[in-house]
């Protein structure tokens, strides 16, 4: 069999005698921030409500006009 050369590096011996600062002393936890609210204008309400008029009366003259046709 083929003998597999040794590639391994040797391992390296820190100068330092402390350990890791991660191990050591872990950051604190982040304060939870505050959820934003948004609070919707009043021309973003109004805005709202024709739209949703609008798309009703939309649908109500499609529905009447084609009742005409279908049961005449």
């Amino acid at each position: 069999m083929i003998k597999r050369p040794n590639l391994r590096r040797p391992t390296v011996e820190l100068g330092s005698g402390r350990p890791s600062r991660i191990r050591r002393d872990p950051p604190p936890p982040e304060p939870k921030k505050k959820a934003l609210q948004a609070y919707p204008t009043e021309r973003e309400v109004w805005t709202v409500v024709i739209g949703v008029v609008v798309f009703a009366l939309a649908i109500t003259v499609a529905i009447v006009g084609t009742s005409n046709n279908i049961f005449s």
